[in-house]
Order: C-alpha cells, then structure tokens, then sequence
C-alpha cells in the first residue's frame, strides 16, 4: 500500500492512504499503525434527505476476527452481533462527531469502520475516531474540522500519552478524550482502585507465617488534579488536529453542495402563544415527568387549534415548543430558577430503600425525583464470571465486576417492547461499572450488578450507580469509600452561562450539556460528558466539576444515612472468607487424593478454592457459620492442633451418636457433647455398602466406636455387638 502521509505523535506513529481503496465512497481512509490497519468510510445518500429535526448518522465499528488471526468464536464461523466493545466503541465515535456536522445537515450518512489488521498494543478506540474523522474531513462533505483522541495513563504516578495496551492495563487512570484543536468534544474516564497486600505484624506465627491481607486502595481522582490531566490532553489535540488538518487539506476532495433542512417557526404562531398561553406553559413545563408536559402540551396546542382552525398544527407544534425552550432557558439564566421550581445547584429528593427483594441476594431501590433505579446484587465464584474474548487478547479473559442496564419503555411512559440491550443501554451499564468496579473489594468474588430503571426523568445512568453502591453494601460487599454519581447541565447563550446540577429531562432535552460525574467526597471514578454546543473551555469545565463535587457529597451524606438501616438478607446472601496459610501445608489442606478438602466441603457446605504458591484459602458458603467452622478446621490442620472435645473422649469409646449429614464416603455424626465424627463408608458395614443413603438416614441414632483421633477429626466406626 502506498500511503499518502506519515504522521509522527507522541507515543505513536501513523501512516494514511487516502482515498486509495473503496473508492466509490465519499471518503476513505486507509489507517496504519504498528501492526493494525484500520479502514474508515463516509458515505452519504446524495438524493434523500430526512425532513425531521435530527441528525440522520450512523456510525458502525466492526473487527474481523481475522485481523489478529482468528476464528470467530461459537458454532457459526463468520462475524454476527457486535460485541459489546464494538458497540460501546462505536458509540463513541458517533458520540464524538456528531457535534461536527452543522444544524440542518438532513442527508442520511453512514460512517464505517473496519479493522483489518490487529496487534496486541495498539489502542483501537484511538485509532478508530481518528480514521473516522480523517476520512470525513478528506470526503466531499463540507466538514473542514479536524476531530482526534487522545487517552491519558498514570502509571506509577507519572502521566503518560497514548500508553500501549500493556502499560494501560497498570494504569491508575484512563482517560480518553476527544476534540478539536480548540474544544473538548467527549470525554470518558476512569479511575482505577489498586490491591495491596498488606501483612499485619501482629498477627505473625510461627506455623501459618504472617497473615496476608488485600486492601484496596482507592484512587479517586483530585477536581485539581484532573484539570491539570485534560489541560494536558486538550494541548495534545491541538498539536495533533492541526498536523492532521495542514496534512490532510491538500488531499481532500472538492466538497459539493448539500441539502440542509432549517426548519423555520412560524413567527406569528410563536407570538401568539407568548400572548395567550404563557401561564399554561409554565405550569405544563412544571411538571417534570414527559407523560406529562407532552399531555400539557397537547393539551394548549389543541385548544389553540379551536380558535384557530386554520393554522397547521404540525406548525404551530413547532411553535409552542420553540417558546417552550426559550421560556426554560430565559429562567435558568436570568431569574436563575428552574422549571421545577429548583435552585441551580439543588439536587431532588432522594429515597433508598434496601433489600426488598427476600430471594436477591441484595437489592436497592434508589428514587431520585421522578427517576428510579432498582439495582439488584447477585454474587457467585470465578466459575460465575463472563467469559470473552477481545481482538488484541492473547486469550479468554474473565469479568468478574458486571453492571448491566436495562432501560424499559414504561419508565417513561412508553408502549414500546423489550428487546436486546442497545447501544445506549450498554454505555449507561458500562460508565457504572466503571464508577464502581475500582474502589469495590471483590475478594475473588464475581459481581452483578442488575439496575431495572422503572421510572426516568433524567440521570438514571447515576441513580444506577448510586443504587449500585447501596446494593454492593446491603450485600456486604466491602468498599473502599462511598460513590455517587449525578448529572451535571448546562444552558448558554453568548457570554452568559449557568450550571445544573442534577438534570432532569426537560433540561437535557433544552440544554447544552450532559456532563455526568461519578465518584466520592475525595475525587472522581468516571466521567463521561457529551457537548452540543461543539465544544467547552477549560474554565466552564472546572467550574461544573466543582459544583458536581458538592452535588455529589450531598448524595453521598444521604446514602451513608441509609446504609445505617441496612439488614442483610441472611437467607439467601452467600458468605466469603478469604485468608492465608503458609504454603507448605496446602498439601496436608488437600489431604491423599482430596480426601481431606472433601470432607470440609462437604462437612460445612463450603466451597474452597486455593491458591498453592500464594497460600491464599477462599471460602464461600451459604452461611457463615458453615464459613466459621472450615476456617477453624483448616486452621487447625495447619497449626497441628488436635481437637479437644468437649466431653473427654479416648480410643475404644463406644457412645451413641445421630447421623447428622450424609456424604459419598460416609457420614458425619453428631456425638454426645456436641462433637462431632466421621464414619467412612468402609466402616459402616461389615457387608460392602455401595450408597451410604442406602443403609443410613440423616437423623438415625446408631452406636459407633470411636477408632482414631488425627488432627481436630475423630474417626469412627458402627461399634460390633457385645
């Protein structure tokens, strides 16, 4: 391939072809980097246009599995559904440069992109939008904006640009921005909580060695600190997107003229309904669920249209809402009051409840104003985790922390059927979990997160993870600090400005702006912001992330009041137990042939997974007595200690015992004193016993010998009659 440009950035090269391949698209790039090539199309239907007030873009991110030299995976052999990365990633390049494309833009456009070929560093999502945007500025589509990304890693506590896959994977922080050479477009972050191991001195001994334990360390993200990071990002955007544009100028194709739709209001309409319908519409934008207003709505253009049944009532629609918007609009900014009566910086009421579901494991139900989250916990062990597999993995790889979203019609008044997950959906699951996943102490344990929106207003991505840390801690699941998430908006016009925070529908619907901004008192975990003005200063960001960061606390002061009433449901919520031995005894823990961890699992009802070179023992059972009494047991083992019943039992004792529990190589019974011993099946019979059910019944009394003692077990045989 002959390439047109080759392009030298820091931490990277890339190499262009331009319009070279595919030549009966619009546009076409052919994007080298490393050992990845990316090819980006633009095509636009020339003939049609869309008389609606949208912008009729779609974007298509897809990987050939070919591309890094492998089969797809399942029964079928060929690419079907997207994975979720390729939705997630897709959406972020449509998210990014859609703010691009001039108001009235009506033909229809489709932006695809295809990986061809994949190494294992290179970072896909960067060099998917910057593909994109350079086949679109090298189309005939009259866009001479040039849009990029730039991610940004901490590792080791140094900033670095552009890291590889490698390096990201230690990062602390993952931020990935997208922008011109003058604005920021789209933002999404991560900051990532760390384990360290921590031995506590004082509790060192001489047989199981020094107790070992993960502490996880939050690294929620300074307001300061973050500035600093996308001052940083947004100086990379300007040095990259101005050698793209002075690069790429010479090469793109003579723009042709487009078709645009500016939808004209008819001005006598509008003046009309300032006239004679001005109160009505301040009490219909009042009320703030959709179902609502758009009844108040109708209900004002219908009576309108009485009186005037000449006019066009798609027009005059049109009309009432342009005054609608201007009404909304001219409040925040002038009398700095909301159409729901609240302040610029109040947040609405807030509920939690907690554990309402008996059989979840855990639940939350999270009510924001007229938004509802109900998140449910479920938790399992590594077996329970999802397995996938990425394009530039080695291998399969396990998530063991899921946050999944489900936004059905009825919360907002729809009649609409329930289907898979869209894009929308994947992304609002996907900034939770990142919200949540790094300050969350999992304990090896698998994570789900459910959150069943049952009602929307605004914001229910944050009441997700707002629920989500309620649900984590009515499960008992450990977390570092508390996180809260809320959603920040903003309305401008000219010079002047003003920040929302908590943002409900109608100011989304009308606004600027839809920054969301997850994390603790201390800092930030996630962020995501989507601008539609087509772009934002530094100065207006820093000011809505301090005013998210009080929002935020006073969220965080509530849901730490609630945490307080939490009642776990002990039924139904499995325990885990994590602890450490010296390596060197897991030989004795495992027994001949696992004899010796079968009968703990079975003896407790416990599932036990251990590490042989960390010495870490893991246990998860249905109670926590069961949990109690296996760490004992194998703690017992380890220490060498023999067991001392409570009634002085030696070698010969004949007593009469109660068959407590029936396993596959024997049984387990409860002996006077409440001690209990092991009768092998070997034992129970002077006749061989194939099916210890078959002789024996949980409950039966029967007169048993005891024959040994090894360690804390007692072990017996059925006494011979005299």
């Amino acid at each position: 391939m002959k390439y047109d440009a080759h392009l030298e950035l820091t931490n990277k090269d890339e190499a262009y072809a331009i319009n070279r391949v595919a030549a009966q698209a619009n546009g076409a790039v052919w994007l080298k980097s490393g050992n990845t090539v990316i090819l980006a199309t633009v095509v636009v239907d020339e003939t049609d246009f869309v008389d609606e007030d949208f912008l009729p873009l779609t974007v298509q991110y897809l990987e050939k599995s070919y591309a890094a030299g492998k089969f797809p995976g399942g029964f079928i052999k060929r690419e079907t559904k997207p994975s979720d990365f390729e939705a997630l990633t897709s959406r972020i390049v449509d998210r990014s440069l859609r703010p691009l494309f001039p108001k009235g833009f009506a033909n229809p456009i489709q932006i695809t992109i295809l990986v061809l070929s994949c190494d294992s560093e290179s970072d896909l999502q960067v060099l998917a939008l910057n593909a994109a945007s350079a086949a679109l500025y090298v189309s005939d589509v009259d866009i001479f904006t040039s849009v990029s990304a730039v991610r940004i890693g901490k590792i080791d506590g140094e900033i670095v640009v552009n890291p590889t896959l490698s390096q990201l994977k230690n990062s602390t922080l993952d931020l990935y921005l997208a922008g011109s050479r003058d604005d920021m477009l789209m933002i999404e972050m991560q900051a990532n909580g760390s384990d360290k191991a921590i031995a506590v001195d004082a509790m060192i001994d001489p047989v199981m060695g020094a107790q070992v334990f993960l502490q996880r360390e939050s690294n929620a993200l300074p307001e300061d600190e973050l500035i600093d990071v996308l001052t940083l990002a947004q100086n990379e955007l300007k040095v990259s997107n101005t050698l793209y544009e002075s690069t790429f100028k010479p090469l793109a194709k003579f723009a042709f003229e487009l078709k645009y739709v500016v939808s004209e209001v008819n001005s006598t309409m509008m003046e009309y309904v300032r006239q004679n319908h001005t109160e009505d519409l301040k009490r219909g934008i009042a009320n703030m669920a959709k179902t609502e207003r758009s009844t108040a709505l109708r209900t004002i253009r219908k009576d309108i249209m009485v009186n005037m049944p000449d006019w066009n009532e798609h027009e005059l629609k049109k009309a009432i809402e342009s005054v609608k918007r201007s009404m909304v609009r001219e409040q925040i900014l002038e009398e700095k009051i909301r159409a729901d009566g609240r302040s610029l910086t109040q947040v609405r009421p807030i509920s939690i409840e907690t554990n309402i579901l008996p059989s979840a494991h855990a639940s939350a139900l999270f009510t924001r104003g007229q938004t509802q989250a109900l998140v449910v916990l479920t938790l399992g062990g590594p077996k329970d985790a999802q397995m996938y597999e990425g394009l530039t993995d080695s291998g399969t790889q396990n998530e063991a922390f899921m946050v999944h979203y489900n936004f059905p019609g009825f919360s907002v008044g729809e009649p609409s059927p329930i289907g898979a997950p869209r894009r929308r959906e994947l992304g609002h699951g996907n900034l939770a979990k990142r919200a949540l996943e790094g300050a969350t102490v999992a304990n090896g344990q698998t994570i789900r997160l459910v959150s069943e929106i049952l009602e929307s207003n605004g914001s229910s991505s944050m009441a997700t993870v707002c629920g989500g840390y309620m649900a984590l801690r009515a499960g008992d699941i450990e977390v570092c600090e508390p996180i809260a998430g809320v959603a920040m908006g903003m309305v401008q016009e000219g010079n002047a400005h003003a920040i929302l925070s908590d943002i409900m529908g109608l100011e989304d619907h009308d606004g600027d702006l839809d920054f969301k901004v997850t994390g603790s008192k201390n800092g930030i975990t996630a962020m995501q912001m989507d601008i539609k003005l087509g772009g934002i200063h530094l100065d207006i960001l820093r000011e809505a992330l301090y005013q998210a960061k009080e929002a935020r606390g006073h969220i965080i002061d509530i849901m730490i009041e609630a945490e307080q009433t939490i009642r776990l449901n002990e039924g139904t919520l499995p325990s885990t137990d994590l602890f450490h031995v010296d390596p060197s005894f897991i030989a004795d823990i495992i027994g001949q042939a696992g004899k010796t961890i079968r009968e703990i699992i079975e003896r407790f009802d416990v599932a036990i997974d251990i590490d042989k070179k960390k010495g870490a023992v893991k246990l998860t059972g249905k109670n926590r007595d069961g949990l109690k009494g296996a760490r004992e047991h194998i703690q017992g083992i380890v220490a060498g200690v023999e067991a001392t019943p409570k009634v002085d039992y030696k070698v010969g004792d004949v007593v009469l015992g109660v068959v407590k529990k029936i396993v596959d190589f024997g049984a387990f019974i409860e002996l006077p004193g409440g001690v209990d011993g092991l009768i092998h099946i070997s034992k129970i019979s002077d006749e061989r016993v194939s099916k210890v059910s078959d002789v024996l019944n949980e409950g039966d009394e029967m007169m048993v010998e005891i024959i040994e003692f090894k360690g804390n077990k007692i072990g017996l045989a059925r006494a011979k009659p005299l």
